[in-house]
């Protein structure tokens, strides 16, 4: 099956850099919000990445206004029919999840694909509010989408081979290198990194260093392109503290317990960069 064109659920942070990269990459695209607000607010990112494209020299005027040309924005799932792939990028709420998958399962074709870029959740467990579990996948991408060149596809123990076999040929398309995990809480990156910053938490609570000099010592001593505290802020301290609690549901491990210090910067709304301050202040 060749994938001609694809949909989108959901154009906040994540959707809209999945929709921008599939638009550059040549291919037609849906994107749908629950609202013409929301719609209006994604699209609005979008076309501000893009004309940073533009300004940077990475992209030609003409390839900006091609790729914008080739998106269409919606409030209903119903324009989804014709998609040969949806992708889901709405709130890492299961029940939310589910309830978008079973709507999708209703519209698409009988061969269309249906895959979540959720970072943590089961993939399974989506799938089995459709009718087709072997066209459903994992397509972790990571932000920011059209910079970042990694791939997570998620494999069930439902899905296809055939099902795998286009998800590579779509992610190759995208310019992305594709690692292939199996649907396991965390996948690859985050099964590996939320230990690691939950333990540097651990660190700054028990006076172990400073967060600066924690953050020095990564950088230099194991060649990090940022320490971990710099990482957590650039992640999302609500986004790490999702992913952990969901990991630590699944597997019972102290490892993936958040520390009581994340979970009070959470709850103080000290979230990262997104909202001006987390382990560091970014209001300057």
């Amino acid at each position: 099956m060749e994938i001609k064109k694809v949909g989108v659920v959901g154009c906040g942070l994540m959707g809209s850099g999945i929709v921008e990269t599939c638009a550059r990459a040549g291919y037609a695209v849906v994107v749908r919000e629950v609202n013409d607000d929301l719609l209006q607010k994604g699209l609005g990112r979008l076309k501000g990445s893009l004309a940073k494209g533009v300004e940077r020299g990475k992209l030609a005027p003409a390839d900006m206004d091609a790729a914008l040309a080739r998106i269409t924005g919606t409030t209903s799932l119903d324009d989804f029919r014709g998609c040969d792939i949806v992708i889901e990028a709405v709130l890492e709420n299961m029940a939310e999840k589910k309830s978008v998958f079973a709507a999708l399962d209703a519209i698409l074709a009988p061969h269309a694909i249906i895959a979540s870029n959720t970072s943590s959740l089961c993939i399974t467990e989506m799938a089995s509010v459709t009718r087709r579990g072997d066209r459903v996948l994992g397509l972790h991408f990571f932000n920011p989408v059209p910079v970042m060149p990694l791939l997570e596809i998620v494999r069930t123990i439902l899905t296809s081979e055939e099902t795998l076999a286009i998800a590579k040929q779509f992610g190759a398309s995208l310019g992305k290198t594709m690692v292939v995990a199996k649907d396991a809480p965390g996948f690859i990156v985050n099964l590996l990194l939320i230990p690691y910053a939950l333990d540097a938490v651990r660190a700054l609570e028990n006076g172990v260093a400073s967060k600066e000099d924690m953050d020095t010592a990564i950088k230099l001593g194991l060649n990090h392109p940022m320490g971990p505290f710099t990482l957590l802020d650039f992640v999302g301290l609500d986004t790490t503290l999702f992913i952990a609690d969901a990991m630590y549901q699944e597997f019972k491990d102290p490892r993936y317990a958040a520390p009581p210090l994340l979970r009070r910067m959470v709850l103080a709304g000290h979230l990262g960069r997104k909202s001006g301050k987390g382990f560091y202040d970014y209001s300057k």
